[in-house]
């Protein structure tokens, strides 16, 4: 999959994929940035500790942490 997209990540560090984890390819690192800022709460639900950055399979910043800084 081609541009940006995202790494999703468990607790431990492995990759996480499978139902209700999008694996959509945006066209800007903004369109990106954007839906992970809009779904972060979902994808915590989800069991998503932290994700990862990619364009076209490359990492941007990796292991970017979900959680709210308290």
């Amino acid at each position: 999959m081609s541009g940006w997209t995202w790494r999703y990540e468990a607790v431990d560090g492995s990759v996480m994929q499978g139902e209700g984890l999008a694996e959509t390819a945006f066209p800007s690192q903004a369109d990106a940035e954007t839906w992970v800022g809009e779904a972060w709460r979902d994808l915590l639900a989800a069991g998503v500790e932290s994700v990862s950055l990619l364009e076209d399979g490359t990492p941007v910043y990796e292991h970017m942490s979900l959680r709210p800084v308290e």
